[in-house]
């Protein structure tokens, strides 16, 4: 089963994918959806065009999204939703089935503790899928990040989708 995971943002959406093979999971890929536009019509244009390339050269089985918990910037967390939406569409147009967890529960999910922080989650995945660096930083830690904590729910049987 390929499991994509996303971490939605504003001119930086990261992804991650995973291969879940019984009771295993193993690296794909990971990296940054390609965002040029610098105003936010044309970034969401830019994330469809993207997105779609990526879901068409990929069979993917299972998406899991980062929950948009809190927002300092209101601006900021608006701009997120509208990302999410993208993504959200592209993915029932797939008929991709998605999980969705907040950060607290992915980082507890990864980590085991749910404050952890960026150093700790890059560790943690690092360790869990046995690969030595992601490319794409920050956020395809965070996607690697979520889509490993939508594969332990899958193994645990906690997402309804057995």
């Amino acid at each position: 089963m390929l499991i994509l995971g996303l971490d939605p943002g504003t001119t930086r959406i990261g992804y991650g994918l995973i291969k879940k093979e019984k009771d295993s999971l193993r690296f794909v890929k990971s990296g940054l959806l390609k965002i040029v536009s610098t105003n936010q019509i044309g970034r969401l244009l830019d994330l469809e065009k993207s997105f779609s390339q990526l879901l068409k050269k990929e069979e993917v089985d299972l998406a899991v999204l980062e929950k948009l918990f809190f927002v300092k910037n209101r601006k900021t967390g608006l701009m997120v939703a509208e990302a999410r939406g993208i993504l959200t569409l592209l993915l029932a147009k797939h008929k991709i089935p998605l999980l969705e967890y907040t950060p607290l529960q992915i980082k507890s999910s990864v980590s085991g503790y749910g404050l952890a922080d960026k150093q700790a989650m890059e560790r943690a995945i690092l360790r869990v899928l046995k690969i030595k660096r992601v490319e794409g930083g920050d956020d395809a830690v965070d996607a690697l990040a979520a889509a490993v904590t939508g594969a332990t729910h899958l193994l645990k049987g906690r997402c309804g989708l057995l």
